[in-house]
């Protein structure tokens, strides 16, 4: 599938640029809309993705333009929180749909996916309307395996390709996994503290034996606004909202495959209820809708929090949760399985010796002492960020501890020590004697408040005594 990408922002083009074609797709980049015409009359186009905000030319005017020129190209656009007026108006025109900034590379490859199989469905029909039968089942199929090779790529970044189990409690949890692969009317409930690999999980249950031609949908609970959550779960019919078109939501799309529930404690009250009658009844109605709707989805949810405290609270619904702990597994932090730390670094080692063309075949034993002694509160995203960083930084044969120096200057983890009014002792702590590194103290101290709200970046801000905007513009930082 071709993509066309219009940002003005480089930074952010080249990122999503990058990883478009990582995982498969052939993309072409412009910085603005002028540029991006002159693309579209050379070649053929089958999505277009382009921030709304651009000088000169904004989104929804080449929107405009390419739908005077062409009503086959999709076109997807980019547009902040404060900006939501303009995303409708997007729509009204004929937008496919819409992604709030920063994109959320999740988000991103699922509306791919849904394009690539609308573009599928636009080739059927206009062959079948000449009657090409012959011709109707090869543009079929050729759709079809490229967005199976594409699925696959993406399961290859997302490590599910090359999965590392040794500990005991992993093993068991794995095992669990490929058991309930086999039965899609079960809901799964996966806990365990953030970066312990839950969606990799989920992504286990669903793939299976490698099975990639369902769908696999993901749904952050704690990134729903407020005002559209039932929407983008359930979909709505036309006419509400004040839009001509109506939209499949997330359960839709998950048909037949999987809907996976990240940071499921966080799902609205309101729309509990409503999920319990989609795993009991199988069914479900759209947001303005009349018609029951059937529902063959598979529910996977994820948590980090305690869903029994939260129950015992009255902020989740006890029938929901005794209903999601039919099938539990339970993954225990890395610091509990240290079995599989040494594992994980010879197998991260190799992917980013592959992608970065490096040499590293092994790790020193004084190392290897530093990496089983660190407590790894960010579990396996931390100790692969860890290697990623050290290959990109050294070109040697085996990891040293001169490469772990960010982990050694760190130290053990230590027990947080309760203060009385709640704040950090800014009386009795010492300074370095040499320099300070504020940014880098600062970019930890928002990742582990980030942390300790599971990803909500609204309750983090709140923490953080900053703005939701503030919050984001530091995190885009964090993550350039």
């Amino acid at each position: 599938m071709n993509i066309l990408l219009v940002d003005d922002e480089h930074e952010s083009r080249a990122s999503l640029v990058e990883f478009l074609r990582d995982i498969g797709y052939e993309v072409t980049e412009c910085a603005n809309g002028a540029d991006a015409l002159q693309a579209f009359a050379n070649r053929e186009f089958h999505l277009v993705l382009s921030d709304i905000r651009m000088p000169r030319m904004s989104g929804t005017e080449l929107l405009r333009e390419i739908r005077s020129r062409s009503e086959d190209v999709d076109v997807v656009l980019f547009t902040g929180y404060g900006d939501m007026d303009s995303a409708i108006e997007a729509l009204r025109l004929g937008a496919y749909d819409y992604l709030l900034k920063p994109v959320n590379i999740k988000e991103l490859v699922s509306v791919a996916e849904q394009v690539a199989e609308h573009q599928a469905l636009k080739r059927e029909n206009k062959i079948l309307n000449t009657k090409f039968e012959e011709a109707v089942q090869e543009a079929a199929r050729d759709t079809r395996e490229e967005l199976s090779r594409v699925r696959k790529a993406y399961c290859q970044v997302a490590g599910i390709g090359d999965i590392c189990v040794v500990s005991a409690s992993m093993q068991k949890a794995f095992q669990q996994a490929q058991q309930l692969h086999a039965n899609r009317s079960v809901p799964v409930l996966i806990e365990g503290e953030t970066g312990t690999g839950k969606e990799v999980v989920a992504r286990y249950i669903h793939y299976g034996d490698g099975d990639v031609t369902v769908p696999f949908i993901g749904l952050n609970c704690a990134a729903m606004a407020s005002g559209i959550s039932e929407s983008e779960f359930f979909g709505y019919v036309p006419g509400v909202l004040g839009l001509p078109k109506g939209k499949r939501g997330k359960i839709d799309l998950a048909q037949n495959g999987t809907l996976f529930l990240d940071q499921v404690a966080e799902l609205p009250v309101g729309i509990q209820a409503k999920l319990l009658r989609v795993i009991e009844e199988r069914e479900f109605f759209r947001v303005g809708g009349l018609t029951k709707v059937s529902a063959d989805v598979r529910i996977i949810c994820a948590t980090n929090a305690d869903l029994a405290k939260q129950v015992d609270r009255g902020t989740f619904r006890s029938d929901l949760f005794y209903r999601l702990k039919g099938a539990y597994i339970y993954l225990p932090p890395l610091r509990e399985r240290k079995d599989d730390i040494l594992p994980l670094v010879t197998m991260f080692l190799a992917r980013c010796n592959s992608e970065q063309g490096k040499r590293f075949t092994g790790i020193s034993k004084s190392a290897a002492d530093i990496l089983l002694s660190y407590e790894w509160p960010g579990n396996v995203r931390e100790l692969k960020n860890i290697i990623e960083l050290v290959v990109l930084m050294w070109d040697e044969h085996e990891v040293l501890p001169a490469h772990l120096d960010v982990l050694q200057k760190a130290g053990p983890a230590q027990p947080e020590k309760p203060e009385a009014d709640g704040l950090i002792d800014t009386v009795n702590f010492s300074l370095p004697s040499e320099s300070l590194p504020l940014r880098e103290y600062t970019d930890r101290i928002i990742r582990r408040a980030l942390e300790m709200y599971g990803g909500n970046k609204t309750r983090t801000a709140k923490y953080l005594g900053m703005s939701r905007r503030s919050l984001d513009c530091r995190l885009k930082h964090l993550d350039s």
